[in-house]
């Protein structure tokens, strides 16, 4: 992961309000370059104009889709358990970096996407965008929320691991669920975001129906 811009050991060390905790977070690299994709896709937007009820549409498709993306990314590819394959080891960056997040909740560092995924995956998500859409019109749109979503999830996620503490429902509801995941049960509660997926598939348990795991911080790999 890249060093953040000032010294920042630990999420939980941080200031307890949004303004100081928004102050913490756009030092950081990963949110930087998203919110420079997201720029660069909402000026190209803006400066082609044209706006249809389908880049409504392709927006609302994206947004429809986020609890599910949120959910099997979570399952298959972060909680992914190292294979064997043909004397290969198989064990992802993104999974080896979750780990290390559940091994400390609390390091900041560890919270963001790892640039080493979050680049290729912006520049191949821009690039399907564009070759699948009808229009290069529906590809900027879908393209703009789809980085949107994507800092939401940073800044939810930051947030979460930080010193602020709900002051809304909506908030309390997400903030609980993520930390359930962490220091009760890595099993249940994947989503971030918003939890829909986890309602459809069984994994939103009342809190009691569940033991505390004691793999939650090792997801099982030694």
């Amino acid at each position: 992961m890249a060093a953040p811009a000032v010294a920042a050991p630990r999420a939980e060390q941080r200031a307890e309000t949004l303004g100081s905790s928004f102050a913490v977070f756009r030092t950081y690299r990963s949110p930087q370059i998203i919110a420079s994709a997201l720029a660069i896709s909402v000026t190209a937007r803006l400066g082609l104009g044209g706006w249809r009820w389908s880049d409504a549409r392709i927006m609302a498709i994206i947004v429809a889709l986020l609890p599910f993306i949120e959910w099997f990314t979570h399952v298959v590819l972060l909680h992914w358990k190292p294979k064997k394959l043909f004397g290969l080891t198989l064990d992802p960056l993104a999974a080896r970096e979750h780990r290390e997040h559940h091994r400390d909740p609390r390091d900041v560092k560890l919270i963001f996407v790892p640039l080493p995924v979050l680049i290729p995956n912006l520049i191949g998500g821009a690039v399907l965008f564009l070759l699948l859409a009808p229009t290069v019109r529906q590809g900027l749109s879908g393209m703009l929320m789809s980085f949107s979503l994507l800092m939401l999830y940073e800044w939810t996620h930051f947030l979460i691991h930080s010193r602020y503490r709900p002051r809304s429902r909506l908030y309390r509801y997400v903030w609980r669920a993520h930390r359930l995941h962490h220091y009760r049960n890595e099993r249940y509660w994947f989503g971030v975001t918003v939890h829909l997926a986890d309602h459809l598939f069984r994994t939103f348990p009342d809190k009691n129906a569940v033991p505390v795991s004691p793999t939650a911080r090792t997801l099982g790999v030694g």
